[in-house]
């Protein structure tokens, strides 16, 4: 279809910026950079849940100058990097039809043109938009405090991604089974570790102050030892503990696989009420006492991360599937 023939529907913005394509990709896709530059002026940005990946969610509230808070949720639906990302927009989770939004990346001479497309439903929601919020301006504006950001001296060229690491998932499971799974024993056994992973000897003392411990049986018969240290617990929405690796008795222990790794990792698994079931994210964060090598070893992860994640939370999901078949 041309352009042309939903003209009237669209709002396009686009400026060539002097950066390279992969850190204008970056200040996109990363929640540290995104607050410091998204929104018209006098605008900032927090970020709930950024996981840029087909089916992940993009959860934030911007802030207006005049203190009104803007909830916005977006679906992403395709993401080829570094050149296009495209999602679904709302203002919460059964809304994501507001309008349908493109990113483009494209290199010209060592710059880099970004282009913003957003298609709406009818005309009129558009021109809703464009009198109600000035979307238009507010899109240059926006661009334009993307441009002076990557100008800054403080950016990183590198643009490495977030210390933190976050994936969601929407399971098509009442919210208080998905709750059940993390935290009754008997459910755990039964779907938690990567692929082909088999859990004994575990035990389970759900309170601040206690802790999971469990040893995992992998493919091939090599068995490693993990614990998580409960530090907060809201029944049915959130999940905050200490994330490590342990010996047989429940003390900590290093990676056997990567001495590297962080010693421990904070971890929060929140669950919410979504229109297909339930809202599952799950965020990994460094603690203060990192080292080095251990940012540096937890941030080359991501990708590995988040490929051993999938994997978990698809025998989470198949688990759910046959507990509700009966």
């Amino acid at each position: 279809m041309s352009p042309n023939n939903h003209a009237d529907r669209e709002i396009l913005i686009s400026r060539l910026l002097n950066a390279p394509r992969e850190l204008v990709w970056n200040t996109f896709t990363n929640p540290e950079h995104i607050g410091q530059w998204w929104g018209p002026d006098g605008f900032t940005t927090t970020t709930e849940v950024m996981d840029v990946r087909p089916g992940g969610i993009w959860k934030h509230v911007m802030h207006g100058p005049d203190g009104t808070d803007y909830p916005n949720y977006s679906v992403f639906t395709e993401v080829t990097r570094p050149e296009r990302i495209v999602f679904r927009h709302g203002d919460h989770a059964d809304n994501v039809d507001q309008f349908t939004a493109t990113w483009t990346f494209t290199e010209e001479n060592g710059q880099t043109r970004v282009t913003i497309r957003m298609l709406f439903p009818t005309a009129d929601a558009r021109n809703m938009v464009v009198r109600q919020y000035g979307a238009i301006q507010g899109g240059h504006q926006t661009l334009a405090r993307l441009g002076a950001h990557l100008a800054d001296s403080n950016t990183p060229m590198e643009a490495t991604g977030s210390k933190d690491f976050v994936i969601s998932r929407v399971l098509k499971a009442p919210r208080s089974l998905v709750y059940a799974a993390f935290t009754e024993q008997e459910h755990m056994a039964r779907w938690w570790g990567p692929a082909g992973c088999q859990l004994f000897g575990t035990s389970m003392e759900l309170r601040p102050g206690g802790s999971y411990h469990f040893g995992m049986r992998m493919p091939g018969g090599f068995t490693m030892w993990g614990k998580f240290a409960y530090q907060h617990i809201v029944p049915a929405e959130k999940l905050i503990f200490l994330h490590s690796f342990a010996d047989e008795a429940g003390n900590l222990a290093r990676n056997p696989m990567d001495p590297d790794w962080p010693l421990e990792l904070s971890s929060t698994f929140s669950f919410e009420d979504h229109a297909e079931g339930c809202l599952l994210t799950i965020r990994w964060a460094l603690l203060d006492n990192a080292t080095e090598k251990e940012i540096a070893t937890f941030n080359a992860a991501h990708a590995d991360m988040n490929q051993g994640w999938a994997g978990t939370i698809d025998k989470l999901d198949i688990y759910l599937s046959e507990m509700q078949a009966g």
